[in-house]
């Protein structure tokens, strides 16, 4: 894909490993219209969660380099696991800004009645020491978070059971969120800490209707404004693929969640 010529493009590069950060990509271009978006799907790389610190280092960087040969002047990581885990490294090793998407934890602390909160995120990202260093930095005093392993949820999205089998869908969320309550009780609010996590939120309402559910993308849809610019309002769809995530398959998940978007393969 070659470098868009015009001097007034100047777009943001939107990453991630998967079909779940397509949610951020269409909640920046609601809030800004005119800002160009370069939204890359890493299939190659699918899933960040089951990898190590230096693996998701490498995937992101390698991501990050090529948005930028492509004229991003600005990045967003929309996956919270290596915003989390890798970005203090990776924005050491990148020529542009660079934002992360992270569990919005001061805010589910302050919103929590008993102060009892839980961060649903992949398991890279509740295990690692970056996680816990992140709780320490970020929770009010007083309030007790508790990290908790979703990635088995993530292939309710990527394999569209979502969609296609709600019913299904629904019993095995329920499941989840309630061994969750069984453990601890006085919970009352929960943040969808990775980006497939908010396609599942009328799951988890329906589910236990007494919690808030955050989502994280609100937070850094706000935060990145500075970074915004006029252009054409244009959004192009650039995805890898491997053996296993091939890039048919990619599109027909575009197409099923009626995005207008179709992935052109890159190699990076």
């Amino acid at each position: 894909m070659a470098i868009n010529s015009d001097p007034h493009y100047s777009p943001i590069g939107v990453f991630d490993a998967g079909i779940g950060s397509y949610a951020v990509v269409e909640k920046l271009h609601q809030k800004y219209p005119k800002q160009d978006l370069i939204y890359l799907a890493d299939r190659r790389s699918f899933p960040y969660g089951d990898k190590s610190f230096q693996q998701l280092f490498n995937a992101t960087h390698s991501a990050s380099n090529y948005l930028i040969s492509q004229g991003c002047r600005c990045l967003v990581l929309a996956s919270n696991a290596p915003s989390i885990v890798v970005i203090s490294e990776l924005k050491k090793h990148v020529s542009v800004p660079i934002f992360g998407i992270e569990p919005p934890l001061a805010k589910a602390c302050k919103s929590s009645r008993h102060k009892k909160v839980v961060i649903l995120g992949v398991n890279s990202m509740v295990s690692s020491n970056e996680f816990r260093s992140f709780i320490e930095r970020e929770r009010l005093r007083e309030c007790d978070v508790y990290g908790i392993n979703a990635s088995p949820l993530v292939e309710l999205v990527e394999n569209f059971s979502f969609i296609k089998n709600p019913q299904i869908t629904q019993n095995i969320v329920s499941e989840f969120i309630h061994h969750i309550l069984n453990e601890h009780p006085k919970i009352d609010v929960m943040t969808l800490s990775s980006t497939h996590l908010p396609w599942l939120k009328p799951f988890f309402i329906k589910a236990a209707p007494h919690i808030s559910f955050l989502d994280p993308a609100d937070d850094l849809v706000l935060a990145i404004k500075p970074a915004m610019s006029d252009g054409a309002g244009t959004v192009k769809c650039i995805a890898t693929a491997s053996e296993c995530y091939q890039i048919d398959d990619f599109n027909r998940a575009l197409l099923s969640l009626n995005t207008g978007l179709a992935a052109e393969l890159v190699v990076i």
